[in-house]
């Protein structure tokens, strides 16, 4: 029904409208009572898919990747879909508008999306009042710099949100990898990420002592299009500064052997969906054996079916994350994917 009906509908109109006509529609749905209705049709309970990674137990290994929720608004509705897990964000310290209109657009005939939003969000204070509201949702959140904040500075940025979050999420995540914030990508240079991550994870290290709890996972998102020898120095710093695993992989900023129309394609901005799979997965592989299975892989980029999930998983991913592929495939591909895995 999705694929026939609801996608042609929504995909007639303009990709960042719709984002927000989508939000409104699921609100109104829970409003109505229909949650249980949604959580029966989407949601499989059953121990086998139950993941215990970096000290969290996950439902199952099916999760939400940043930028769908930037601003925590329906962590909770969405999670009825049967997500395993909520990735909120990418959150700044303070609101930002995000990159002028058109931003978002769809690439119909490669099943992809090129977005250059800009973390565009309310700030992380906004989300945390929201995030006060009782809940039973695993939740990542997934931390920025403002647009505005040097590089030199960013470290101040990345801690405030750090701080602000802490009692309200389950994991962190750092991201210096999306190509639509100017110079952000340079974070990701040795140097400069082992400092901030040091930082991050010393800070996080007193927090937690503080609150007299365990310490919170600490993740870093990586961009795909890392070469070998760069991806090297990812596992190295990962050893050094002690953070608890990574998301692979971020948006790309490629554009080889699309289809789609010459305009499309030359949009500026981070490509995501089905061209990115095998780069993805590429990297995923890297890192597991590069590593030896160190560190905890959460795999994205470019799942449009159970098998795009399971390749994922047998290249050394122990979570997956949905972004696109819920948008093309609707939300019974989450359904899919778990019964692809208690199969498999």
């Amino acid at each position: 029904m999705y694929k026939q009906i609801i996608r042609p509908l929504l995909f007639r109109f303009d990709p960042e409208k719709v984002h927000h006509w989508s939000f409104s529609g699921i609100r109104i749905l829970f409003s109505l009572g229909l949650g249980p209705i949604i959580r029966k049709m989407y949601t499989i309970r059953d121990p086998r898919l139950e993941r215990e990674v970096f000290g969290l137990k996950f439902p199952n290994p099916v999760g939400l990747a940043a930028g769908f929720d930037k601003d925590a608004r329906l962590f909770r509705e969405l999670a009825g879909f049967g997500f395993g897990f909520i990735e909120i964000g990418t959150l700044t310290p303070k609101p930002q508008p995000g990159n002028p209109k058109k931003r978002l657009f769809r690439l119909k005939a490669d099943q992809a999306i090129i977005n250059r939003m800009g973390f565009n969000n309310g700030g992380v204070k906004q989300a945390v009042e929201r995030l006060k509201v009782p809940h039973k949702v695993l939740i990542g959140g997934n931390i920025g710099k403002n647009k505005i904040t040097p590089n030199d500075e960013a470290q101040s940025d990345y801690l405030f949100c750090l701080r602000e979050l802490y009692p309200y999420v389950d994991y962190f995540v750092v991201n210096v990898s999306s190509p639509n914030t100017p110079g952000l990508r340079e974070l990701q240079e040795k140097e400069p990420l082992t400092h901030l991550l040091k930082v991050l994870k010393d800070s996080g290290g007193q927090l937690a002592k503080e609150a007299g709890e365990r310490e919170k996972p600490l993740l870093l998102k990586i961009a795909p299009d890392l070469n070998e020898s760069q991806l090297t120095d990812i596992v190295e710093i990962i050893r050094e500064t002690g953070i608890d695993g990574v998301i692979a992989t971020n948006t790309t900023i490629e554009r080889e052997g699309l289809r789609t129309d010459k305009e499309l394609r030359e949009q500026a901005g981070g490509l995501s969906g089905k061209p990115l799979r095998d780069r993805s997965t590429e990297v995923i592989r890297f890192l597991a054996k590069q590593s030896g299975g160190a560190f905890p892989i959460i795999g994205v980029g470019g799942i449009h079916s159970p098998e795009d999930a399971l390749e994922k998983i047998e290249a050394g991913a122990s979570l997956v994350q949905l972004w696109t592929g819920f948008i093309y495939e609707g939300p019974g591909l989450v359904r899919r994917i778990n019964q692809a895995v208690l199969k498999a």
